[in-house]
């Protein structure tokens, strides 16, 4: 594998910062995302990548910016780099497919997390509490039951380390109450518009997570959207109060490391081949279920 796909350290711009999977670099005053093929799980990066993923994750989140737009505008300005004279032209085979220049928002220190189905952290606390990041739940739920309505459950965007679930009084302290009711309803009306796109294809979306952040005043939504990164798909067809369906994410990636003699530290064990391909497969699987 190209070690450029794991690592876009190019003379672009300014390179602003890597994350677990994006590089960020800053063009005439825009930003310009760049999805490698990075795979993190418990919040680890794994040393292989996965072949395709960037390109995956950029073409859905593009197709969800487009989708979404009409609920908040987001921070999108073109994902088509070959009329961009700024991006060197020997890079731009590299980075086409995989990029998007975006515009330059102050990004909110908080995750907004929806969830419309109890799993993953989530019926861990209810088993625990009854309720999920303190909102309470009715009894007798059992794990992938659908909520009534779907639940906002936020968490702090930590510098280091794992983010926290924080409850929605804290977001008010953090952003101020009308910034919070605000990212609040967006949350909740991304949901449910992508909840029912995915749904007429065979798509439950279990839960997700948005970015917002403030440009020229105005809140919008930034990093990614709907992706299998960020969200917990499933074929709608396991979909059943005590079921444990199949996720179209990482979830391959995070039953073999479960399985492994490690303590969720870096370095992360080695990925076989063939966690590698059926990863890389599941994320082809949902890109062509969503964008057909």
């Amino acid at each position: 594998m190209s070690n450029i796909v794991l690592n876009t350290d190019l003379p672009i711009g300014q390179k602003l910062g890597t994350g677990k999977v994006r590089d960020l670099y800053e063009l005439d005053g825009d930003l310009l995302l760049v999805t490698s093929d990075r795979i993190s799980a418990f919040d680890v990066v794994m040393a292989e990548g996965i072949p395709g993923k960037g390109e995956v994750l950029t073409s859905v989140s593009c197709f969800w910016f487009d989708y979404l737009a009409d609920i908040i505008p987001n921070h999108l300005i073109s994902a088509d780099l070959s009329s961009m004279p700024d991006i060197p032209g020997e890079h731009l085979a590299m980075l086409q497919g995989r990029s998007m220049r975006c515009h330059k928002a102050e990004p909110m220190p908080v995750e907004w997390v929806v969830r419309g189905y109890l799993t993953g952290s989530g019926w861990k606390d209810y088993q625990r509490d009854g309720a999920v990041s303190g909102v309470e739940l009715p009894s007798g739920l059992q794990h992938a039951s659908k909520f009534d309505e779907p639940i906002l459950t936020p968490s702090n965007k930590a510098e280091t380390g794992h983010d926290e679930p924080i409850s929605y009084a804290q977001v008010e302290d953090l952003v101020g109450k009308e910034l919070a009711a605000q990212g609040r309803d967006a949350a909740l009306a991304l949901y449910a518009k992508g909840r029912d796109y995915a749904a007429e294809r065979g798509i439950v979306i279990a839960d997700t997570k948005f970015e917002f952040g403030m440009l020229n005043g105005k809140m919008i939504l930034i990093d990614e959207c709907l992706t299998p990164d960020s969200s917990r798909f499933w074929p709608a067809e396991e979909v059943r109060p005590g079921g444990t369906p199949t996720s179209f994410d990482k979830q391959v990636l995070r039953n073999y490391l479960a399985d492994q003699d490690w303590n969720r530290e870096p370095p992360a064990p080695a990925l076989p081949d063939e966690v590698v391909a059926k990863t890389a497969q599941t994320y082809q699987d949902i890109r062509s279920k969503l964008l057909s």
